[in-house]
C-alpha cells in the first residue's frame, strides 16, 4: 500500500477482538477431503468462497458490503455459515492493514494489493489472530481457494509467520492511510486513535424508546445501560433482537444514539406536518412520529421503505410513505418542519461498516457534498416561515458537514441556525461554538462509543425578520 503519511510506532499490546465459531474447533482431519469422496467439497469451503467474493467487491470494485452480501450469501442455507461469511470478512477489513504488514514481513518481495494470494491470507490471518480459530483451520479452509494457483505460496508465507515466535496483532488496528490522512488532518491525533480504538470493538446495540417515560422500566427488563431519556444500550451478551422484550409489542427500536438525535431534538410534533427525506429504513420517521408530528417519509429505495411500512405497523406508529427521487418530488404545500438525513459518504457508521474506510475518497466525498447541497437548497423552499429545518449526515468529512452549512447561511439570508442545547445532549457531547453538533469517535468513548454524525437545525425567517 502507498504511505500518504508518515507511518505511526507499531503498539505493542496484543489483545485482538475474538470472534469464536464452533466450526473453528472442528479436527484437523475433518479439513481434510474425504478419500471416498473425490468430488466432495472440503468444510467451509463454501462460506471461504463467499467471503472471498465479498471482500473482492468491496476492495476490488469498491462496492457497499451490505449491498452485495445478501447475494453472495443466498447460497448458503444456515444462518451460522452467513454470520461467519459477514464476521470473517468484517475482521479482514478491519485489520487489513496490519494483516498485510505481517504478510509483507514473511515475503521476499511484496506481493501485488490485489492478487489472490494477498486476500486469502489476509482470511487466513484473520481467522486464526481475529477469530482465534486453530492455526491448522484457519490455513486449511482457505488453501482450496487456490488450487490451481499459488497454493504453495500462500502455505509458505502463512507457515513462516506461524512458526514465528511472538505473531500477534497490536491492540487496535490502523486506520487505511488515506483515511487516516483526512482525519487526522480534519481533527486531530486524540480523534484518529479513538477511531481505531473503535474499530477494534463491536459497536454496541443502542434502541430508541417509543415511550421515553418508560426509561426505568425497559433498561430494568432489558438489562442495559441508559445513557439518557429514551435510550438504552444493551450488554454485549444480549439475546438475539427479536427475542428481547419489548419487540413484538414495539415498545422500541435499534437505532445509534447519534442518529437518533436529529429527529429527537425537535421536540414533540403536537400535529404539525414535517419531511422526512430520504427517510429509509426509517428509525427517524418512527420518532418523528412517537413524538406527534404528521410525517411524510420520502425515500427512492421502494425496498428499503417495504422494511420501514414493517417497521410502523409493528410498533404501531403510521406515517405516509412515498417513495420518490428528491430531484423529481415536490410537496402540495410548505410544512412545519423538514428532516434531511442526506446521502452521505457514510464514513461516521465504519465500527459497524468497515468496508466504508475503503469506499471512501476524497473524490467520492467532494461529489456527495454537491449533491447536499442542491438537496438542502432545493428541501429549503418547502418550509413555512417560523418552521424548522434539519439537516443530517452520518460522516466524519467536515466538507460534508461544516462546510454544507457555512454555504448554505451565506446563500440562504432567510435561515439561521438554532444553537443546540447541551442540557438536551447526552452527557459526553456537547454543540460546537456556532451551534450545530458535531460527533466525533470520542464523545462517548467511555460508554461503548457512537457513530460519526453532523447535525445542525435551523429556522425560517422572513427576510426582514433575519439577523
Amino acid at each position: 500500500m502507498n504511505n500518504l503519511r508518515p507511518s505511526r510506532p507499531k503498539r505493542k499490546d496484543s489483545r485482538t477482538e475474538a470472534r469464536p465459531s464452533n466450526e473453528g474447533r472442528a479436527s484437523a482431519s475433518s479439513m481434510k477431503r474425504n478419500p471416498q469422496r473425490k468430488n466432495a467439497q472440503p468444510i467451509g469451503l463454501p462460506v471461504r468462497q463467499a467471503a472471498l467474493q465479498l471482500l473482492e467487491a468491496v476492495l476490488r470494485q469498491g462496492l457497499p458490503l451490505e449491498q452485495v452480501i445478501g447475494r453472495i450469501t443466498q447460497g448458503l442455507k444456515q444462518n451460522a455459515d452467513r454470520a461467519l461469511v459477514h464476521a470473517l470478512a468484517a475482521a479482514v477489513l478491519r485489520w487489513c492493514h496490519d494483516l498485510d504488514d505481517l504478510i509483507d514481513s514473511a515475503t521476499a518481495k511484496p506481493l501485488a494489493p490485489d492478487v489472490k494470494a494477498r486476500m486469502v491470507l489476509r482470511m487466513a490471518l484473520a481467522q486464526k489472530l481475529v477469530l482465534k480459530q486453530p492455526a491448522h483451520v484457519a490455513i486449511a479452509t482457505v488453501l482450496p481457494l487456490v488450487d490451481g494457483g499459488p497454493r504453495r505460496l500462500v502455505h509458505g508465507v502463512y507457515g513462516t509467520l506461524d512458526r514465528r515466535e511472538g505473531v500477534a496483532l497490536a491492540e487496535y488496528p490502523t486506520l487505511p492511510d488515506e483515511t487516516a490522512y483526512r482525519w487526522e488532518k480534519a481533527w486531530g491525533d486524540p480523534m484518529l486513535a479513538a477511531a481505531e480504538r473503535a474499530l477494534a470493538q463491536q459497536a454496541p446495540v443502542d434502541l430508541t424508546l417509543k415511550d421515553p417515560e418508560q426509561t426505568a422500566l425497559w433498561q430494568e427488563k432489558l438489562g442495559g445501560e441508559s445513557l439518557f431519556s429514551g435510550h438504552i444500550r444493551l450488554p454485549e451478551d444480549h439475546p438475539p433482537i427479536a427475542e428481547l422484550p419489548g419487540y413484538e409489542e414495539g415498545a422500541w427500536w435499534v437505532q445509534d444514539i447519534s442518529a437518533s438525535l436529529a429527529a429527537r431534538l425537535l421536540g414533540k410534533g403536537d400535529n404539525r406536518s414535517i419531511l422526512d427525506l430520504c427517510a429509509a429504513p426509517g428509525g427517524k420517521t418512527m420518532q418523528l412520529a412517537s413524538q406527534g408530528w404528521q410525517v411524510t417519509a420520502v425515500d427512492i429505495a421502494a425496498k428499503r421503505l417495504t422494511r420501514l411500512h414493517d417497521n410502523l405497523k409493528r410498533m404501531g406508529l403510521t406515517a405516509n410513505v412515498v417513495t420518490s427521487d428528491l430531484a423529481d418530488f415536490k410537496p402540495k404545500e410548505e410544512v412545519d418542519a423538514i428532516l434531511l438525513d442526506a446521502p452521505c459518504s457514510a464514513s461516521g457508521i465504519f465500527r459497524r461498516h468497515p468496508d466504508v474506510l475503503y469506499r471512501v475518497s476524497s473524490h467520492i466525498i467532494a461529489d456527495m457534498a454537491e449533491q447536499q447541497k442542491k438537496l438542502l437548497d432545493r428541501a429549503s423552499t418547502w418550509v413555512k416561515e417560523g418552521g424548522k429545518l434539519v439537516y443530517a449526515v452520518c460522516s466524519l468529512e467536515p466538507e460534508e458537514g461544516e462546510a454544507v452549512i457555512r454555504d448554505f447561511l451565506a446563500s440562504h439570508p432567510d435561515y439561521q441556525i438554532d444553537s443546540v442545547e447541551k442540557s438536551s445532549l447526552p452527557e459526553g457531547l456537547s454543540p460546537s461554538p456556532e451551534g450545530w453538533l458535531r460527533i466525533l469517535p470520542e464523545n462517548l468513548a467511555i460508554k461503548g462509543g457512537n457513530d460519526g454524525f453532523f447535525i445542525a437545525y435551523f429556522t425560517r425567517y422572513t427576510k426582514k425578520e433575519a439577523k
